[in-house]
């Protein structure tokens, strides 16, 4: 396996406390450290692969869709299990409003879950 060059040059700039807390947000969307994400995006706008980040951008919005879908099943499932497991039946009534409030706030709950940190990576 081939090791790739070491890192010997430091770069840094300054930014306000306002654009830090935007390039923070951007780099837990994508799950690096700030460093991490300030290295992939400069390095990518040098090998001119601006159109890996539009991909991204396409793939970040199945993500964001996918995860919707997912928070909505959960929440269904687990009101019906809820139910199930106390002898209670569903009506048709209620199965369709716990389908209509899992819809509702779907994608608001998916952005959340989606923006939550992920452990940075190490290394």
């Amino acid at each position: 396996m081939v090791k790739p060059p070491l890192r010997t040059k430091t770069l840094g700039t300054k930014v306000s406390e306002e654009e830090f807390a935007q390039l923070e947000a951007l780099a837990r969307e994508h799950r690096l450290t700030v460093s991490e994400w300030c290295r992939a995006t400069l390095l990518a706008n040098l090998n001119g692969q601006e159109e890996k980040e539009e991909k991204s951008d396409n793939l970040n919005g199945t993500s964001h869709a996918l995860m919707a879908e997912l928070v909505a099943l959960r929440a269904i499932l687990l009101n019906v299990l809820f139910k199930l497991a106390n002898g209670q039946t569903l009506t048709a009534e209620e199965m369709q409003r716990l389908i209509d409030r899992a819809d509702s706030d779907k994608l608001k709950k998916a952005r959340e879950r989606l923006a939550q940190p992920a452990e940075p990576k190490e290394g």
